[in-house]
C-alpha cells in the first residue's frame, strides 16, 4: 500500500494496528481469524495459537475470550502485550496442525492444556461440546488422547483437576450450560447424574430426555436457556406436571442459577431428603 496509504488509513479509522508490526482492517478488528493471524504475524514463528484461542478455531463455541493466547518455545524472548498473552512450553511439528492457514495446537493438546489451566465451568463445556455428536468409540479415543497429553505435561499443576474433569464429562450435554450445570451439582456433593437421560411410553417409545436425572430418584433437573424457552412457559408446565403423573419431580435451572446456584442446590437437597425418605 505504502507508507502515505497506510498512514492515511491509521488515521480515517479504516486500517488498525493490534500490535506493532502488523496492520488490519478496522471492520475485520473483531474477527478471531483475523487477530489470530495478527498475532502470528506480529511475534513471528515458530509460535502457535494456544488455549481458548485455539478451542475457538477447532469450532469450539463453550470458550469465549477475545484475547488471542500464543505459545512460543522457552527460547524466545516475547513478551505478552494488551490483547495477547505469550505462554512458553516446548512443542514440536505433532502437536499443531494447520487450520485456515493458521499454525493452532491440536485439539487434544489445546484441551489437555485448558483443563489443567483454564477456568473450570468453561474447560468442562469445552470438552463435552468436541465430544458431542461423536461415535462412542471416537468419544473414547477424543478422551484417551487428551489424558495421554495430560499426563505427558512438564507442569504437574491441574493434572488431578482435569483427569476428574475427563472421567465425569459425557458428550452428551446439548448445550455449555447444561454441561456446566452437571458440574455444578456434581461439585456440590450430588451424586453423579445422567445426562441427555430417555423417558420412554410402555411401547418403548421416546416420551421425553431429561437434561440431567437421577432416574433412582425421579429427579430431573432441566436447564432453560432464554433462547429456547422464553415462549415455552406453558408448554415446560405442561410437561412437569405429566412428568410428576409419572413419579418424577422436576427442578428448573436458568443462566441466574449458574451464577448462584444456591436455590437450585437447595431445592435438589430438599428434594433428595424427601425421595430417599
Amino acid at each position: 500500500m505504502g507508507r502515505r496509504a497506510v498512514l492515511e488509513g491509521l488515521a480515517t479509522g479504516v486500517l488498525a494496528q493490534p500490535w506493532r508490526g502488523v496492520v488490519i482492517h478496522a471492520a475485520d478488528a473483531l474477527n478471531l481469524t483475523t487477530r489470530a493471524q495478527a498475532a502470528l504475524i506480529a511475534v513471528g514463528p515458530p509460535a502457535a495459537l494456544s488455549g481458548a484461542t485455539s478451542l475457538a478455531l477447532h469450532g469450539i463455541s463453550a470458550v469465549d475470550d477475545t484475547v488471542v493466547h500464543l505459545t512460543v518455545p522457552y527460547v524466545r524472548r516475547v513478551e505478552s502485550r494488551p490483547g495477547l498473552v505469550i505462554h512458553r512450553a516446548e512443542f514440536t511439528e505433532f502437536d499443531v496442525v494447520e487450520l485456515d492457514g493458521l499454525t493452532v495446537f491440536s485439539l487434544d493438546l489445546a484441551l489437555a492444556d485448558f483443563l489443567c489451566d483454564g477456568d473450570k465451568r468453561t474447560a468442562f463445556a469445552a470438552l463435552e461440546q468436541a465430544m458431542y455428536g461423536l461415535s462412542t468409540d471416537h468419544c473414547q479415543r477424543l478422551r484417551d488422547n487428551v489424558l495421554d497429553r495430560v499426563l505427558d505435561r512438564r507442569s504437574k499443576r491441574g493434572i488431578h483437576r482435569a483427569q476428574m474433569l475427563l472421567a465425569l464429562a459425557t458428550g452428551k450435554a446439548e448445550s455449555p450450560p447444561e454441561s456446566i450445570l452437571r458440574l455444578v451439582v456434581v461439585e456440590a456433593g450430588f451424586p453423579v447424574p445422567e445426562a441427555q437421560f430417555e423417558i420412554t411410553d410402555i411401547d418403548g417409545r421416546k416420551f421425553y430426555v431429561l437434561d440431567i436425572a437421577w432416574p433412582a430418584l425421579r429427579i430431573a433437573l432441566e436447564y432453560d436457556g432464554f433462547a429456547a424457552h422464553e415462549e415455552r412457559h406453558e408448554r415446560d408446565a405442561e410437561r412437569d406436571q405429566r412428568l410428576a403423573g409419572r413419579g418424577w419431580v422436576t427442578i428448573r435451572a436458568t443462566a441466574a442459577d449458574l451464577r448462584d446456584p444456591s436455590r437450585v442446590l437447595a431445592e435438589l437437597e430438599t428434594c433428595f431428603a424427601r425421595r430417599a425418605a
